[in-house]
């Protein structure tokens, strides 16, 4: 977006421009961007990077101006983002002469923060080749990658406000920093292996291990060993990918035994030895954020306990110099995964992972340059129906989120997110910051760490918010400390109901705001919210817009019996959904003898007594514990999961061969008062299927189509205009047969359809929802 003023002029003034810059802009090489532009159109003036992003003063001739102002938008460097540009005339006495790059001023309120980039191809050719000074050097990097918000302790954006501050340049360095023609001109991670970071390797007792560090990680990933790497933003464990034995010591060491593990490769070429990899999916590998990327496996095995029972492995390639010359020592990719104890946050201090991870792993790959800021890999998936951001960590955050333009009136609002894949937001005008991937509070360093993160956040934008918003579940530790916050800050306190958050975060990243008289439908489906009924709500249909909510359907309600055993125990959940479906005698409905026998006994009567007496069963709506329950019924982690989803992503690889020529369950939608799901007929056909011994692969299937068409069905029922607007979101649609599956039939029925692409549709993203909900009452009425 481009602003200008009208022109005025005084008899012998130097006319010029004064150009205000806002988006992501500093550390990204943009000031060098702009002086080889006044260079080019020979204009000439300063510019200085300031609290709010980017100044520029030019003068000359008016021609030079006009062309200095196009070429500002066209050809930006890697990292750059523009969101608005301020052009307004300027006089001035004095003509400047030439054109300079001036020190930063540390006005104003914040600009956008970049996200840590992966290594560029530049920087990469240099630490390979032989005649560079920075030739097998870890640390190298400028102004188009690099660490960024991992390193940054304040703005704007100088070295003094990184924790390289305390490696003084060498003269190398200092002439490639001061030189605007070259691609470290004001790189402020700059070093060399004369004046940088230094890396070592030591055992896992803490004494110094001889010899070149790299070739050390090397030989001991090759003997079967496990590895801490000290990587962008904390500490990886590392593993060869290769060597079952190895893999399963690590889960052993980590008490991880089935959760899915990430893998690094070498190069793209050997991504595709493992997985089968489209156009678009190689490019989302090779880009600057350099996510993990789910991809289908298929091609040369590797250890079988990486991924069990899916048929996804989740690659990313190297990131930083570290990682490039580790792998290029190495013949197979290897297990890259966080380094951490049980569900505790990435280590990032030396000391800290010496103490925690020691018992964990045979050694440690170190450095010292300092993490400020912890942040995890991000991970990413593409499908029919776009990308989907699983988790917003590294490369992704915490890049602003451009909201509709109405929000330009916004109060400033802290969100806090919810219980589960934390994160939190700072609402600006436009602009909603979201943090990256934080976890799960229920853990108290976790929690800790989501309060330092969001002070720190705070003192980075110099932020005071005028609003805090707050998820409606009482008992929520974010909620809890949102409210000490609104009283520390004299902020508006405002509750906004998880589903609704989901649905608005949604729009949010599209740039939309349905206003009041306008309304958009939402299938929002997820583990658990809490209602405004005080129930547990996760299987919606909403109409919504920005300020306000109806629930206009939903799964039917099934008790949880014991609660958030629930969660962790499918079969419970098996159990309740047939005492919905068929009463106190559903075992009668049960023609297999394996399951029939699975769900008898002591623990399985006191569940029924449970059930039928509402002792400790609060009223659900599900999605997500549906599902547990169809697993459970194919006795899949039929008593217990290891980890969050374990049930659900081992249904939807059974289903993934069969979607394509299967039809679904039938699912009844009774209209009276509301629309209600009823899954009895679906469950008789799954029993009777049960019964005949069908693929367990294809009753999963014909579960995810069953479910995909009576939503269709229920949307259709609903429309108000041939071109009715339909929101997904929720953690369910983490599941790609779900989300694609949907997304689909919806188009093909005449809907337009929004998913998430930029945020996660998981509570990664609640946050963004909450703030855009909570500002939206204070918005001007549209015109």
């Amino acid at each position: 977006m481009v602003s200008r003023a009208a022109p005025r002029l005084e008899r012998g003034a130097f006319p010029g421009k004064h150009i205000r810059i806002k988006g992501i802009v500093q550390g990204v090489g943009f000031r060098p961007f702009a002086w080889r532009i006044a260079r080019a159109t020979a204009v000439s003036g300063f510019v200085r990077n300031n609290g709010d992003g980017v100044a520029i003063d030019i003068f000359g001739e008016p021609d030079a101006q006009e062309e200095f102002v196009k070429r500002l938008t066209v050809d930006l460097p890697p990292l750059a983002r523009v969101d608005r540009m301020d052009v307004r005339d300027a006089v001035r006495d004095e003509r400047p002469d030439g054109f300079r790059i001036l020190d930063s001023d540390k006005a104003g309120e914040g600009t956008g923060i970049v996200p840590d980039a992966a290594t560029c191809a530049d920087c990469l050719a240099d630490i390979q080749d032989l005649s560079d000074r920075r030739f097998g050097y870890a640390f190298t990097n400028c102004t188009h990658c690099g660490p960024r918000i991992s390193i940054l302790r304040d703005m704007p954006y100088d070295r003094v406000s990184t924790s390289m501050s305390v490696f003084a340049m060498c003269e190398d360095c200092r002439a490639e920093y001061d030189n605007p023609a070259d691609r470290r001109f004001h790189a402020q991670p700059i070093a060399c292996p004369a004046c940088g970071p230094r890396l070592w390797y030591e055992a896992s007792d803490g004494s110094n291990v001889a010899g070149d560090p790299i070739a050390v990680a090397a030989a001991k990933l090759l003997s079967g060993g496990i590895i801490a790497i000290k990587g962008l933003g904390g500490f990886q464990i590392a593993v060869d990918a290769g060597n079952e034995k190895a893999v399963a010591e690590l889960r052993r060491r980590k008490n991880r035994p089935h959760k899915p593990l990430a893998l690094m490769a070498r190069d793209l070429m050997q991504v595709k030895r493992h997985c089968a990899v489209s156009d678009a999916e190689a490019s989302l590998l090779a880009s600057a954020a350099a996510p993990i990327v789910l991809l289908q496996a298929d091609g040369d095995p590797l250890a079988h306990n990486i991924a069990p029972q899916q048929d996804r492995l989740g690659f990313m390639l190297p990131n930083t110099p570290l990682h490039h010359l580790l792998l290029s020592r190495l013949d197979t990719p290897i297990v890259l995964t966080s380094g951490n104890l049980s569900d505790d946050p990435q280590e990032t201090d030396n000391d800290d992972a010496r103490d925690r991870l020691g018992a964990l792993v045979d050694g440690l790959l170190m450095h010292d340059r300092e993490i400020v800021t912890r942040v995890d890999d991000s991970v990413m998936r593409l499908g029919s129906s776009g990308p989907a951001v699983l988790r917003r960590a590294r490369g992704l955050a915490p890049a602003p989120i451009r909201c509709a333009s109405s929000f330009a009136a916004a109060p400033k609002v802290l969100a806090m997110g919810g219980e589960l894949k934390s994160t939190f937001c700072l609402l600006n005008g436009r602009d909603a910051v979201l943090s990256q991937h934080i976890g799960d509070l229920k853990n108290a360093a976790t929690l800790a760490d989501y309060k330092s993160t969001l002070r720190h956040y705070l003192a980075l934008y110099r932020f005071r918010p005028n609003v805090v918003a707050i998820d409606m579940h009482p008992h929520y530790l974010s909620a809890v400390y949102g409210r000490e916050l609104a009283a520390e800050f004299g902020a508006e306190l405002i509750q906004v109901q998880h589903h609704h958050a989901h649905l608005a975060a949604c729009l949010a990243e599209h740039g939309e705001q349905a206003s009041a008289g306008d309304h958009v439908l939402g299938v929002i489906l997820d583990g658990a919210g809490w209602g405004p009924d005080a129930t547990v709500w996760g299987g919606e249909v909403l109409k919504a817009n920005g300020q306000a909510f109806e629930r206009v359907g939903h799964l039917p309600p099934v008790p949880l019996p014991g609660g958030a055993a629930a969660m962790r125990e499918p079969w419970r959940n098996l159990l309740a959904h047939l005492h919905v479906a068929f009463g106190a005698d559903y075992r009668d409905h049960i023609e297999s003898a394996e399951l029939r026998s699975a769900l008898q006994g002591r623990e399985a009567e006191i569940l029924d007594r449970m059930v039928l007496q509402g002792i400790n069963s609060p009223l659900s709506s599900s999605a997500g514990r549906f599902f547990d329950a169809v697993a459970a019924a194919l006795l899949i982690c039929f008593h217990r999961q290891s980890f969050e989803g374990q049930a659900a992503m081992t249904l939807e690889s059974l289903a993934r061969p069969f979607v394509g020529d299967e039809k679904g369950y039938p699912v009844d939608i009774d209209r009276s008062g509301g629309l209600q799901f009823s899954f009895q007929p679906l469950w008789r056909a799954l029993l009777a299927d049960l019964e005949r011994q069908v693929d367990p692969g294809r009753i999963a299937a014909r579960v995810h189509l069953g479910l995909i068409e009576a939503f269709v069905r229920a949307l259709t029922g609903l429309r108000v205009s041939p071109t009715q607007t339909v929101v997904l979101s929720g953690g369910v649609f983490q599941n790609a047969i779900l989300r694609d599956g949907l997304h689909a039939r919806c188009t093909e029925a005449g809907f337009r359809v929004l998913t998430h692409r930029q945020v996660p549709e998981n509570d990664g993203g609640l946050a963004l929802g909450q703030a855009v909900v909570a500002a939206s009452g204070s918005l001007p009425a549209p015109d």
